[in-house]
């Protein structure tokens, strides 16, 4: 890989999000089993949560299973299950010690209720960390998110004329972060996967070939630096005789 231009703390997104895929690609090319391909992508998510850390950024959400996995075959949900398990317990104090304040975006219920209490027990842990805000998109879908945020505001009765996009934005599972800056789907696909829809109105995506457990420290700064050489105009455009862009 060629080399990479330091990055400028002024370019680096705030909030990234993630969408990990290619971990059964990446299995089947060395011909094993699916389930391995997933663990080789849990290991990678370690490296990348520490370049986060060590990058500076404040905010990263991944997606680890949607609300459409469930119709994969339920050997491989009971293994998705296992490996989340597995993480809670031994991951999660390494994860405290590196600062990392962990919150789950999707639906609990539908969870093992013994995966529920092991989330619940990492989320309040790691309550009071603030080196890295992490999301973890488990059971979640961004159209289930808006249709679960139209609920909530419908029960508490909220008048339509005192629902705006910040009101709005309130009632979704990711009310405690800011919209990402950047999002990242690796395996080359290039699609949204139902993912953090309204959120990622403005991001900026990146989507690259390499397969996900091959998506490291160096491509992760590859990305960021892309996106400091974008122009974001949320909807504008820039005014040619000055800096400033302006909506029209």
């Amino acid at each position: 890989m060629a080399d990479i231009e330091p990055i400028s703390f002024e370019r680096l997104p705030a909030h990234i999000a993630i969408i990990m895929d290619g971990n059964g690609r990446w299995a089947e090319k060395r011909h094993l089993p699916r389930m391995a391909g997933h663990r080789a992508g849990t290991e990678n998510l370690r490296n990348i949560i520490k370049a986060c850390v060590e990058f500076g950024v404040k905010y990263l959400t991944v997606y680890a299973f949607s609300t459409e996995n469930w119709k994969r075959p339920q050997d491989e949900i009971d293994g998705l299950m296992r490996i989340l398990a597995d993480v809670l317990e031994k991951e999660i104090e390494e994860l405290h010690q590196q600062g990392v304040c962990l919150r789950h975006i999707g639906r609990l219920e539908k969870l093992d209720p013994k995966i529920q209490e092991k989330i619940n027990s990492a989320i309040k842990l790691t309550k009071n960390n603030d080196q890295l805000f992490m999301n973890i998109a488990w059971n979640y879908g961004g159209r289930d998110e808006i249709i679960y945020a139209v609920h909530q505001i419908i029960e508490q009765q909220i008048e339509p004329k005192q629902i705006n996009e910040e009101t709005f934005s309130d009632f979704l599972y990711t009310h405690q972060s800011p919209d990402p800056d950047l999002v990242i789907r690796t395996s080359g696909e290039m699609r949204t996967s139902n993912f953090l829809l309204w959120q990622s109105a403005y991001s900026e995506w990146y989507f690259t070939p390499v397969l996900w457990p091959d998506f490291g420290r160096e491509e992760l700064m590859e990305a960021i630096f892309d996106f400091g050489n974008r122009e974001r105009r949320f909807g504008g455009r820039k005014n040619k005789d000055s800096d400033k862009s302006y909506a029209g």
